[in-house]
């Protein structure tokens, strides 16, 4: 039975006034997840470069050692996009708590293995491994909160449960130099890049090992066994078929920006298995209308989102021709906006529900401000020979203040315009599609950087996506009476 069946939940219940509620640890206990599967995520960016900077043996004689290091966060996010939807699917069936503290225990383990690994092929598997298992932890995540939040609430929750993105994305950024710098000296220079996957690894296996009991506490027994065979299997035969396209488009000579595409094509292809399944309840989620509107809108947010946060250390970097380290320091001015911008914007937006005045219009204002930010960015690194580190720092935040608010204002207006039952697999649906700009753009970022040795256009690529997402946006349907 279905989890959004089987448990009590808070919808259809006034908002308790005052004091800790049990969502609030609920809340709580998911923005730790969040932290510690995004600084696992996160830390392969800082590493990359790292690496680039050392010109160190795992990477090879890569001619374009860039486009290389992009490929490798991209085919993390091609292992994370595929286990978007059938995650959504099995914590449908099996329960969402259970697929939470799952993805945090096959994360931890997947991040330490990572660290261990002694050739470029083996790495990238793991890391792609990691992907799929951490690919189901969104769509659990927003539609436990919906499931056990009062309704009134459910954007702040959303809000701040997603807050840990912004505290992983700082921790791995700001933590990297150092964290390489005491690898150094425990396990030598030439394996110091190891040592940010055994902490960072060691200590989500720990929090999913909490959060493994905290969800029998609220729930009772989970269903490990059935929902981690299946997810195993679907996560063995997507791996072998991620693996494939990268072997066979690096063998036949493709560009990396070619090989992310070609990724793409086989969401592309679950996309279409999907919408083969028209009179099933799975096919149902992908007929409507604003689910999808929504879903290709947020190839934007991804895009944007994995742009910034694997290539901001080398952006800074190169801009300013600083240190590794001050690069690290500004570049977390770019993830540290989301633990004021997500609560934010998901407060606004459950206000402007409250009021009538719908999620949809706040949403449209803060894309096209993001948008216009960004492409301030790029025009000041390109009119500056040397910009200013505190100028950077500066814009880095506004953006990105406007960027993270905008997020759990989408998730609340897609939890607004699906039923409860399918809630997991719309979810699952619109994290799918949307990391197609998360599975491009690394790859593609670093490939334009290599061929005009700036990230400028890159930048303005960026900007102008978020744009054309704000006009996707302004189609949805929205009925703002609905409670």
């Amino acid at each position: 039975m279905p989890e959004v069946t089987a448990e009590p939940t808070a919808q259809g219940r006034e908002a308790p006034r005052g004091g800790w509620q049990p969502y609030h640890t609920l809340w709580a206990m998911l923005l730790g997840g969040w932290l510690f599967s995004y600084a696992d995520r996160t830390i392969t960016g800082p590493v990359v470069t790292w690496l680039i900077e050392h010109d160190h043996a795992m990477l090879g004689s890569a001619s374009h050692p860039h486009a290389l290091g992009g490929l490798i966060g991209s085919l993390f996010f091609a292992g994370y996009m595929l286990t978007q939807f059938p995650g959504g699917y099995l914590g449908d069936r099996f329960g969402h708590r259970t697929m939470l503290a799952v993805s945090l225990l096959w994360a931890g383990v997947a991040t330490l293995a990572s660290g261990l690994m002694t050739g470029l092929i083996a790495f990238v598997v793991l890391r792609v491994l990691t992907g799929l298992g951490e690919g189901v932890f969104y769509s659990n995540d927003r539609s436990l909160i919906a499931q056990r939040t009062p309704p009134a609430k459910a954007g702040l929750g959303m809000g701040v449960a997603i807050t840990g993105l912004a505290i992983g994305l700082t921790i791995a950024t700001i933590s990297a130099p150092y964290l390489i710098d005491w690898g150094g000296e425990v396990l030598g220079e030439e394996d110091a890049w190891r040592m940010p996957f055994l902490v960072l690894g060691g200590a989500t296996l720990a929090f999913g090992w909490i959060t493994a009991v905290y969800m029998r506490r609220i729930g009772g027994p989970l269903k490990a066994t059935g929902s981690t065979l299946r997810l195993l299997g679907t996560s063995a035969v997507l791996c072998a078929a991620v693996m494939a396209v990268y072997l066979i488009a690096d063998g036949a000579g493709m560009p990396s920006w070619g090989v992310a595409v070609l990724e793409c094509v086989l969401a592309f292809l679950l996309i279409g298995a999907i919408f083969a399944r028209r009179s099933s309840k799975l096919g149902s989620v992908s007929r409507n209308r604003n689910v999808l509107l929504l879903s290709f809108a947020f190839i934007a947010v991804m895009w944007n989102l994995w742009f910034f946060s694997f290539w901001s250390v080398s952006i800074v970097a190169d801009a300013a021709h600083s240190s590794f380290q001050n690069a690290a320091l500004v570049a977390t001015f770019n993830a540290g906006a989301g633990i004021l911008g997500f609560p934010a914007g998901g407060r606004l937006s459950d206000r402007a529900k409250a009021r009538g005045w719908g999620r949809r219009p706040l949403l449209i204002a803060f894309t096209v401000v993001q948008g216009v930010l960004v492409l301030v960015f790029a025009a000041y690194l390109q009119t500056n020979e040397k910009p200013s580190l505190w100028v950077m720092s500066i814009l880095l935040f506004v953006t990105s203040l406007f960027f993270n608010a905008l997020q759990p204002m989408a998730h609340a207006l897609l939890n607004d315009v699906v039923d409860a039952a399918e809630r997991g697999a719309a979810f699952g649906l619109f994290n799918l599609v949307g990391e197609i700009g998360a599975v491009v753009s690394p790859a593609l970022s670093g490939t334009l950087f290599d061929h005009y040795g700036s990230w400028t256009h890159a930048v303005y690529i960026d900007g102008a996506l978020m744009l054309a997402s704000a006009g996707l946006y302004v189609l949805i349907r929205e009925n703002t009476s609905r409670a």
